[in-house]
């Protein structure tokens, strides 16, 4: 652990600020925000919890595909391999420092959302929510980032496609309790769909899933995601040397 928590400073330190990262992990949320509140009347309730969704959603996914392929490119993930570090070691601090973006960057839009004059039902729902919603994004976004190629776009790209059909299918936009049932089924598959659920609960009081399902999907999602990294990451890693 406390070679993942040196890489992950690192990784604040250099990535934070990369122009990727800001614009697929701040501007991307707020854009596609004021997309869907131009020309309607949406309860600041329900806009707070589709920001938040959204917020955490596109920041924990947005540093980890940006690290490895400029590691690659500027030669200094060989010197992180050669270190004694192991694969997983160096994929949970990029992790980390993904998961720590995403749960910074949600504190922005509940604050919105309270000076808006909206009242947290049951914060502490929050509390655990978005630290693991966070994790489980960021494993997720770690999978994304395998492909071994030095070129950032390559990967952003890929990840830019696995995450808007995710963004659009998950209730964020429109409440799961008034899609169709085909929607829902889909929906279903989504690890975005629980969060967006779970904020519901804390900020609405109320969801479509039983409020446990929400956290158990999220739990088995963040293991499954990690899990895969690890092992794919292990695999691709002599391509990228």
């Amino acid at each position: 652990m406390k070679r993942s928590f040196a890489i992950c400073k690192k990784d604040v330190r250099i990535y934070y600020a990369k122009g990727p990262v800001l614009i697929f992990g701040v501007l991307m949320p707020i854009f596609l925000f004021v997309a869907f509140l131009m020309g309607r009347s949406v309860r600041p309730e329900l806009l707070t919890s589709s920001l938040l969704s959204m917020t955490v959603f596109f920041s924990a996914t947005a540093v980890v595909p940006a690290i490895m392929p400029w590691e690659t490119q500027a030669r200094t993930l060989e010197r992180l391999i050669s270190s004694p570090v192991s694969i997983t070691a160096l994929i949970l601090g990029d992790i980390l420092a993904s998961f720590l973006f995403g749960v910074l960057l949600s504190l922005v839009p509940l604050g919105l959302g309270l000076a808006m004059g909206v009242t947290l039902t049951n914060p502490t729902l929050l509390l655990v929510g978005v630290p693991l919603a966070s994790f489980c994004y960021s494993s997720l976004a770690a999978i994304l980032s395998t492909r071994p190629t030095d070129i950032p776009s390559n990967v952003m790209m890929i990840s830019t496609f696995v995450k808007f059909p995710l963004l659009f299918i998950s209730g964020v936009f429109i409440p799961l309790e008034e899609l169709p049932k085909w929607s829902r089924m889909i929906a279903s598959l989504s690890p975005l769909t629980y969060f967006t659920d779970l904020s519901r609960y804390s900020i609405e009081g109320r969801g479509h899933y039983p409020l446990p399902l929400n956290f158990i999907a999220l739990a088995i999602f963040t293991f499954l995601f990690s899990v895969a990294a690890v092992k794919l990451h292990e695999r691709n890693m002599p391509k990228r040397l």
